[in-house]
């Protein structure tokens, strides 16, 4: 895992002195994705730069370092990511008569484009990856970000220069870039709290698009292409299995994941919350391991919010040498002010806090670490969900009416009230967050259509904050199925890569620790896709075969219960200890000054919360993360 950045200046007007370092100053700024080494190439003549961070986990000697030239001396390469079939791959190059200076899968990549080209490479990847390919000898510079955007690169060109990073604080450091927010992307922000792909929180820069490639000309001209994409992955034909082949090869993909994710020249382990995605991937590592495999997990001590004594359940079970670390809640709202600085563009999930943290914990001992991200995405895991299949199926012939009189009766006790009401309920039941849900569901029942609901329910202001008049939509190309598939599809497009993948990625990389995700396999993705909603949401359980899978390693009863996420106690904490903290970046003067957001909603939406009547913490959350970003990167109102 590392970083990579450089710069393109087409007029070449900049000397071999002033290209390397400049580069050295885009790629200092982000020591934290590769701290084991460091280094530049550039070309006066063609006016390229091409920068690299290295953390070091396959082959771990120089043979391995980057910028690296290809045999023929006629591409470069720097590359952020891993391939998890280079060893296949490396047989067919070294059958063709190349002779291998290492062992690392840089190498075995780079190879490969030089002889067949880009086009016919990439489909054969089986990774993760942020690639920049310079043609020494067509000039020509080729940006590539693996199929579901597990890895980042941002891209873009001003004037004569052309800028790119796995980090914008890397762009940023080029002394020429000029730093302008877009409103466009300002207002996705804030309906989602995260920057929507491809776009990007500065004017003329934008996040290269999952399974895309951009292609930058001599003359700066720059095309984009693609070699995968969701929209045809999710139009796939739907194929009718028996439950024992469906599971058996469910199982067979996934291990063969998890197996090809354990190559490591470095201490490997993986972070474990005891839920079904983490447990699932823990169980198939140790199935594949001689030796216990390092688990990690953290707890914050509320009951509510607290996983920890479920991951040591499964760990206990499964045979771990599990570490679990109990934090208290000041230890993890003091890393708060720290967000801006590994989110370098505005980020609001606030579950942001446990992955650094969990994080954190484990690079104190390994360097890599297997998650279960991407699990919700591909077999349709959240609650939403199963939710809007069953109110597609419920609320067919209920008359608007009487549809908007139910979401009245619902919204009007208030979450404050919800919440005091589902203390009632056995803990093994209970929902989290009943205000919340209750909030969510009377909303719903007013939507007039599936994808209007699904809108909805992931959009934190519906309110015209900017101006702009932008309303959420769909994004194009949703497969013609029902409600949960055209949601999950919509999840993996867009919140997977602007949320889940960015926060795993900023918070690991923070601390020097490589994330593997190994259910964001693209085969695992595409065979989920051939699969019926109803394999996947069986009599109101979700990812059906996953479960299925844990089964056959761990005992149901460890890790069948309610639906949680890896969240915080957010409204207590903006109600209560960060209170005086949120007032300062919410008051109304502050954002006047600012000038990008009308105050009345947000005044609104947190008088409402201090008094127990809303059930918008992660929309507040938002606009704090917001101004707190802003007065990082652009200084004060």
């Amino acid at each position: 895992m590392c970083g990579i950045a450089g710069f393109f200046d087409t007029g070449k007007r900049t000397d071999a002195r002033r290209l390397t370092e400049i580069g050295r100053g885009m790629t200092d700024a982000m020591h934290h994705r590769g701290p084991d080494m460091g280094d530049v190439w550039g070309d006066e003549a063609a006016g390229i730069c091409l920068g690299f961070r290295r953390l070091a986990i396959i082959d771990l000697s120089p043979a391995g370092h980057q910028p690296m030239h290809s045999a023929d001396g006629r591409y470069v390469i720097t590359y952020n990511g891993e391939i998890y079939n280079y060893r296949e791959l490396a047989e067919d190059v070294a059958a063709r008569g190349h002779t291998f200076r290492g062992s690392s899968d840089t190498e075995v990549m780079l190879e490969l484009f030089a002889r067949d080209g880009v086009e016919k490479t990439l489909p054969r990847l089986i990774g993760m990856f942020a690639i920049a390919l310079w043609d020494r000898q067509e000039r020509r510079l080729t940006l590539i970000r693996d199929r579901l955007g597990i890895k980042p690169l941002y891209f873009g060109r001003q004037g004569g220069q052309v800028f790119w990073g796995s980090e914008l604080k890397a762009v940023r450091a080029h002394p020429d870039f000029r730093a302008e927010v877009d409103p466009l992307a300002l207002d996705g922000f804030l309906k989602g709290n995260a920057v929507a792909a491809p776009g990007c929180i500065y004017r003329d820069m934008e996040a290269l698009h999952p399974g895309g490639y951009a292609v930058i000309e001599a003359n700066g001209e720059i095309s984009r292409k693609r070699f995968w994409a969701m929209t045809d992955v999710g139009r796939q034909p739907v194929q009718d299995l028996g439950d024992r082949e469906l599971v058996d090869r469910t199982e067979e993909l996934v291990s063969d994941a998890v197996r090809r994710r354990m190559v490591a020249d470095v201490p490997l382990g993986a972070l474990l919350s005891g839920g079904v995605d983490s447990s699932t991937v823990v169980a198939l590592m140790q199935k594949a391991s001689d030796r216990p495999v390092k688990t990690y997990t953290i707890g914050f001590g509320a009951a509510d919010y607290d996983e920890a004594e479920h991951a040591k359940a499964v760990a206990a079970h499964i045979g771990t040498d599990h570490t679990e670390l109990s934090l208290s809640a000041d230890e993890a709202r003091d890393l708060i002010p720290n967000l801006p600085d590994w989110f370098d563009e505005p980020f609001a999930d606030s579950s942001a806090l446990p992955t650094f943290l969990v994080c954190r914990l484990a690079r104190q001992s390994v360097t890599v670490a297997l998650s279960g991200d991407g699990g919700d995405e591909v077999f349709f895991g959240y609650n939403r969900h199963r939710a809007l299949n069953a109110m597609e199926r419920r609320l067919g012939g209920v008359p608007g009416p009487l549809r908007r009189l139910a979401g009245c009766a619902l919204a009007a006790p208030g979450p404050a009230l919800w919440n005091g009401l589902a203390q009632a309920i056995p803990a093994k039941y209970r929902p989290r967050m009943a205000g919340t849900k209750a909030q969510k569901l009377a909303r719903a029942l007013a939507a007039e259509s599936s994808d209007a609901r699904y809108l909805d329910l992931i959009t934190h202001w519906p309110e015209d904050l900017t101006g702009l008049g932008r309303a959420t939509a769909m994004p194009d190309g949703a497969p013609d199925r029902d409600a949960a598939a055209r949601a999950a599809w919509a999840d993996t497009v867009g919140y997977l890569p602007n949320d889940i993948l960015t926060k795993v990625d900023r918070a690991s990389m923070a601390v020097s620790l490589e994330a593997r995700v190994p259910l964001l396999d693209h085969r695992v993705v595409e065979f989920a896709w051939t699969l019926p909603t109803d394999a996947k949401i069986r009599n109101g359980v979700t990812k059906w075969p996953l479960r299925e899978v844990l089964y056959r390693h761990v005992p149901k009863e460890l890790v069948d219960r309610p639906k949680s996420g890896f969240a915080i106690p957010l409204g207590e904490w903006l109600s209560g200890p960060l209170r005086d903290w949120a007032e300062t970046l919410l008051a109304e003067d502050r954002l006047k000054a600012r000038g990008w957001i009308d105050p009345v909603p947000v005044r609104r939406a947190w008088r409402d919360h201090l008094n127990g009547r809303g059930a918008r913490a992660e929309a507040l959350w938002g606009v704090c993360m917001l101004e707190a970003w802003a007065e990082r990167w652009i200084g004060r109102a």
